[in-house]
């Protein structure tokens, strides 16, 4: 489905982009690819490009000037070419070097800006930064947050926002053939899917545990962890020090080209994170007719419904997490009934309907600067 009037814009699109991949970087490769389809004119302007020379990258204090100084260069060259810049933003360090940029340089050469705020980490970064941050979102034509649960964070503290969700790629991550839900069907224990990165938000270490648990009652369950992160070495030794020996394999960093395999031959998708938006995880594993279990965390619970489209469980909850892998497991009945209700969720949130999102917002801001340029 074509989403009318983007043929000919021109759109700085910025934000990360991989490696390492990430929900933020894989939604810029996404969008972008998207955009382009319809005929709009992208150009990326990465927040985290190489460093170069390549050792400055170990000095904190000079990695972050010696990325800053050719971002700003390139934004403000890509910016006077654009009829609009679409910032992808997230909180703490990342806001004050790159997102707040964007947008007093776009503003300052007279091109809207489209701050689109990602992450479940808002609420105590705003509490913290809000004096600094509230002048940067006023300068911003709009601001734009995939959810519910981030919109009302924004407005606890006077700032509107509007809901514009992640996109799923519903043609790439689909469900297994027959077949391959045939096989998974007469085996002896789930195959466990985590797919996030080893940061100590998405606590993986309590998903490792569940994971024991499981293997308890199911000694032929199987975990694969789908993610690189400062946590790797820390999260090896806890699996070796939980004895799950070759049954839980960490595959290191997965192009998304990659994941939708990972997710076919997935019985069952584990989160564990302790705080969350929006998870494109989740929203994959849905699309992919693969049973959710995940933590409550911050917005997830807007995302999907407890014993309808996912089993939710309390965050840091190891038991909680593993009981309900078993139950999912046990009851391949119900399993089959989550999956499916999943599958149309995920349905909301193509680029058919997202997209036409997205062409609001872009016609909206850019009206509002020809208007005010009258």
């Amino acid at each position: 489905m074509a989403v009318a009037d983007l043929k000919g814009l021109r759109i700085a699109l910025v934000g990360p982009v991989p490696p390492p991949s990430g929900g933020m970087a894989n939604q810029v490769l996404q969008l972008t690819r998207l955009l382009r389809g319809e005929g709009a004119s992208v150009e990326v302007v990465p927040v985290n490009a190489p460093y170069r020379p390549a050792w400055i990258g170990g000095i904190p204090g000079l990695r972050a000037a010696a990325r800053l100084v050719p971002y700003t260069v390139a934004l403000r060259a890509t910016a006077a070419r654009a009829d609009l810049v679409h910032v992808l933003a997230s909180s703490g360090w990342s806001w004050h070097l790159f997102a707040a940029p964007a947008v007093w340089i776009s503003r300052g050469r007279g091109v809207p800006v489209v701050v689109n705020y990602r992450g479940g980490g808002a609420g105590p970064f705003l509490s913290r930064a809000a004096l600094w941050v509230k002048p940067t979102l006023r300068r911003a034509s709009a601001l734009v947050v995939p959810s519910e649960f981030l919109r009302e964070v924004f407005a606890g503290f006077g700032v509107a926002a509007r809901v514009v969700p992640n996109v799923i790629d519903a043609e790439r991550f689909a469900p297994a053939a027959a077949a391959a839900t045939a096989t998974a069907s007469v085996r002896s224990g789930p195959h466990v899917l985590i797919a996030r990165n080893l940061e100590p938000v998405y606590d993986v270490a309590t998903g490792l545990r569940a994971f024991r648990q499981v293997r308890e009652k199911l000694p032929a369950a199987r975990l694969t962890v789908a993610g690189t992160g400062p946590e790797r070495a820390r999260l090896e030794s806890l699996s070796r020090e939980l004895g799950l020996g070759e049954s839980a394999r960490f595959v290191g960093r997965i192009e998304n080209e990659e994941m939708p395999e990972f997710y076919r031959e997935a019985d069952i998708m584990l989160n564990p994170s302790l705080a969350d938006n929006m998870p494109i995880s989740i929203l994959e594993s849905l699309a992919s007719g693969v049973p959710v279990v995940t933590t409550n965390a911050g917005g997830i619970p807007r995302l999907v419904r407890h014993e309808e489209t996912a089993l939710l469980v309390s965050p840091g909850d190891a038991s909680a997490m593993a009981a309900a892998i078993l139950r999912l497991w046990s009851d391949r009945e119900g399993s089959a009934r989550q999956a499916r209700a999943g599958v149309a969720l995920a349905k909301e949130y193509t680029w058919a309907q997202v997209g036409q999102r997205w062409a609001a917002v872009y016609r909206e801001v850019i009206a509002s600067r020809r208007g005010a340029a009258r």
